[in-house]
């Protein structure tokens, strides 16, 4: 190691006025000893942090009692602390790596430092000497090929200083002794000299070869030093260098280019320099190009086109946009993360490692800090010696993965895909209670309202914050990039690489509708009841009140013009949605229906949907789901229209993406409702048959895991309730999707009460979206109901029936949203206009009314619109 100069500052005495060294070229000298007591750690560890990156710190930590406060200051990022031999053997038995240690030897005598020193291959110090001579001779025995030995002087002079330099000892010489400007203070030691030292140099002129570096360490030239240009450049904190033919060299004083000097040191030869320096306007070669080998490359490239785009973006940039849009950066960073997390090839890792250290640095220098100030950071973090655990924040913790790296049967991105729902493995012991596929059950009577209303907690929904940081980036890439976006989605969560369009256009061709005659017929009988029980919702004229003489006020409806129909795919083929959704927006009259739902892995859309899609009219289908789907319809692309509302139902990540277009005015689009896992209620009395009600929870329970089911249980006793339980059972084992049943059956629950009363009061509580009533007088109990998506009223009418043919809409509020919206229904798309018509007597007769309302909210320009026209004052 070569030798290096210490100046010595105690932190409880320095002060930046006190002669000698400043603490901007505290940095030019590269290391730093700090004298630290119990009475100044605290202070030590704000240096430290203070401090990082600008020059070695070496803290005498010998005088501390606490090994807890030397393990803190190593912590903080000292790079040495001098210790006494008691805490050496300490630190050692905490794996403390030796290197960062300096033992403080008790006295100077050759045999105190033959014992101290023996069995050990730390660095030692010396303290206060005072007989040079004696340090020379063991320095002399010590031998070269050595650990480094550190000396303080009782009274430094430079011969004292440069005959232990000389023998490779690291001087250490208090701040106030030292000077970069030996000729103005004449009686301090040069640190130009001191340094120099030891330099020596094979040419004839005597000049050291001086490589010049950014504070990367990326080489930006070579040049010439001498102990004068040294001298100077430490005096003026700039680079100076020695010509060879003009004498000292100031770099860039004619071309502006200068350099702001950071550290100098000598290689471990001694034969060469290095200068760290800033580089300052157009590069440090002659030809105007950051290094004398050309153009920065890497990340060095990226931050100086970033930092210049930041001091002059081209208005409308993309870089300018990321600058003044703080969320839109955010977004790009959390999506970029999530698709670096996913990626698995050498090529798409490095790919999506590329997208993401641009945008993150494009935030650190939105922000002025730099790939210096980053890389810093990194060299402090890499010298800690206390560990945390290091595990993810709870928002960003996944569930403990098996050896293949998959957790529940299901990988990151594919819980980010359309269909959620991921089926409960044959291990799994979910929804089984004793081996059999049962429901919790809780007797309302023995248990507290607290624990109850705690039982109908739908499932756990993954934090609403994570789900929207996920789909911000996808809607902003739709926004940003249209067509090659959704498609990039599309591609990556559907599995549709073939896809080169994200559009299917109508007129639909016949062989996407190749349909079996019994579907058909099922979907024109479905299509018809859907349109009559719609159709019967119209208004057959305006309304029309004429509140005072001559004051008429009437209300009309019009169609929403353009509307986008979101089908869901994912693990079941809805071609009744499209219906539910398309028809009543024919029957609205609607002029553009735009269709959205996720194609099969070869491209393709079931045909049974595109059937439907041809049913209703619909200008397209958009080949795509989730979030992409979304943003494509509400801000249009290339290929997909843009509509001005959006309907239908999905999972969380579709729910989201509608919450945030809706939120969004730049948009200009609304939704039906939040929409969310199907559920079911339940409630049966001793009328009820048991294989019905079974099987009415059991087709919601099938939609998926995230699904649930409620059967409110009206005074049966304990046979009645295990008929149900062993229907359910029977029933679920033969369903093909039973291990998704499972699953929703994991979090559903059977409440038993004792009056009808009660079961709908909890009910209402809960607020179903669909509602089954199988109870005697059905009827009757319908006037009950308060929060409800849909009723299904008897044991003739189960919820299949309208989620299919009935006529009724199957697009329901979920997660308790009954208590505030209603299903999807003819007057989902339209909207209502009002419109008032007077004549003079009316205006007459309202507006003394008017004109005193309008004093009163000091509106004098509505007063005068009214006063005008009547003429009064």
């Amino acid at each position: 190691m070569a030798p290096a100069l210490l100046a010595a500052i105690d932190l409880l005495n320095y002060r930046e006025a006190s002669p000698g060294l400043n603490p901007p070229q505290l940095s030019f000298v590269g290391n730093v000893f700090a004298r630290v007591t119990p009475e100044t750690v605290d202070q030590a560890l704000v240096h430290l942090q203070q401090s990082i990156g600008r020059y070695a710190n070496y803290l005498g930590a010998a005088s501390l009692t606490s090994l807890d406060d030397v393990v803190s200051l190593l912590d903080a990022g000292a790079a040495k602390v001098f210790v006494t031999r008691q805490q050496l053997d300490q630190l050692m038995a905490l794996n403390i790596d030796q290197d960062r240690l300096v033992l403080c030897l008790p006295g100077n005598t050759k045999q105190e430092v033959i014992d101290t020193i023996a069995g050990t291959q730390v660095d030692v110090y010396s303290h206060q000497v005072v007989d040079i001579e004696l340090v020379e001779a063991w320095l002399k025995e010590y031998g070269t090929d050595r650990p480094d030995v550190f000396v303080s002087f009782a009274n430094p002079d430079m011969d004292s200083v440069l005959r232990i330099s000389k023998l490779s000892g690291i001087p250490v010489i208090p701040v106030q002794f030292l000077t970069v400007d030996a000729q103005s203070e004449p009686g301090l030691l040069g640190v130009a000299k001191l340094i120099m030292a030891n330099a020596t140099s094979n040419r004839a002129d005597g000049l050291f070869s001086t490589v010049v570096t950014d504070e990367r360490g990326i080489a930006l030239g070579l040049v010439y030093s001498s102990e004068e240009s040294v001298a100077e450049s430490l005096r003026t904190g700039r680079g100076v260098y020695q010509s060879r033919k003009r004498g000292l060299w100031y770099k860039g004083e004619s071309s502006g280019d200068v350099q702001e000097l950071v550290s100098l040191s000598l290689d471990c030869d001694n034969d060469c320099l290095r200068f760290v320096v800033r580089q300052k306007g157009r590069g440090f070669c002659h030809l105007a190009t950051p290094t004398c080998f050309g153009q920065y490359n890497g990340l060095s490239r990226l931050q100086k086109t970033l930092q210049s785009r930041k001091e002059s973006a081209p208005e409308g940039s993309y870089t300018a946009r990321l600058f003044n849009d703080q969320q839109l950066l955010r977004a790009k960073i959390l999506e970029e993360a999530t698709e670096l997390c996913d990626a698995t090839s050498k090529e798409d890792i490095a790919f999506e490692a590329a997208d993401l250290l641009y945008f993150a640095l494009t935030k650190c220098i939105s922000a002025g800090v730099s790939l210096e100030d980053v890389e810093r950071n990194l060299d402090a973090k890499s010298i800690k010696v206390k560990r945390r655990k290091g595990d993810a924040k709870p928002a960003f913790a996944v569930p403990a993965s098996g050896a293949n790296g998959v957790s529940n049967g299901t990988s990151k991105k594919e819980a980010v895909k359309e269909a959620a729902e991921i089926p409960k493995s044959k291990d799994d012991s979910a929804g089984l209670k004793n081996g059999r596929i049962a429901m919790q059950c809780y007797i309302t009577a023995k248990e507290s309202p607290e624990r109850i209303q705690a039982a109908l907690q739908r499932p756990s929904q993954r934090s609403s914050d994570k789900i929207i940081a996920i789909c911000h980036p996808i809607i902003e890439a739709v926004k940003t990039r249209g067509d090659a976006a959704v498609l990039e989605y599309t591609h990556k969560f559907e599995k549709a690489t073939s896809l080169t369009s994200p559009v299917l256009k109508a007129p639909f061709l016949e062989s996407l509708m190749q349909l079996a005659p019994e579907t058909m017929k099922a979907i024109d009988i479905s299509f018809e009841n859907i349109w009559k029980f719609h159709a019967a919702q119209k208004e057959d004229k305006p309304l029309v009140v004429e509140t005072m003489p001559g004051v008429v006020c009437s209300r009309f409806s019009r169609p929403i013009e353009r509307v986008g129909l979101y089908v869901p795919g994912g693990t079941a083929v809805l071609p009744s949605t499209a219906l539910m959704l398309g028809v009543p927006a024919m029957v609205a009259g609607c002029k553009k229906i735009v269709l959205a739902t996720p194609p099969r892995g070869d491209g393709s859309v079931t045909p049974e949907v595109v059937y439907a899609a041809h049913k209703v009219g619909a200008e397209s289908i958009v080949l795509a789901g989730g979030a992409q789907a979304v943003a494509a319809m509400a801000y249009g692309t290339e290929s997909v229209s843009k509509v001005d509302k959006i309907l239908g139902p999905g999972n969380q990540f579709v729910t989201a993406a509608k919450m945030i277009v809706s939120n969004d005015t730049n948009a200009g689009v609304s939704i039906d409702m939040p929409a969310g896992p199907s559920e079911v209620l339940v409630v049966a009395d001793a009328s009820a048959n048991p294989t019905f009600v079974a099987s009415d929870l059991l087709s919601q329970a099938e939609h998926g895991v995230d699904s649930q089911v409620v059967c409110i249980a009206v005074g049966l006793n304990e046979a009645q309730l295990a008929a149900i339980e062993d229907e359910l059972h029977t029933q679920a084992n033969a369903l093909p999707r039973v291990d998704i049943v499972r699953g929703a059956i994991e979090h559903s629950i059977t409440l038993v009460v004792q009056t009808i009363e009660e079961a709908m009061a909890l009910s209402n509580q809960y607020a179903p979206e669909h509602l089954i009533l199988q109870v005697r007088d059905a009827e009757k109990i319908v006037d009950l109901v308060e929060n409800a998506g849909s009723v299904f009223i008897g044991q003739w009418t189960p919820e299949s029936v309208g989620d299919y043919s009935a006529g009724v809409n199957h697009s329901l509020p979920t997660f308790g949203y009954a208590k505030q919206y209603s299903g999807v229904n003819l007057g989902s798309y339209v909207k209502h206009i009002t419109s008032s018509n007077l004549t003079r007597e009316g205006l007459a007769n309202v507006g003394p009314a008017v004109m005193e309302l309008a004093r009163v909210e000091e509106l004098e320009a509505h007063r005068r619109a009214v006063s005008l026209r009547l003429g009064v004052a």
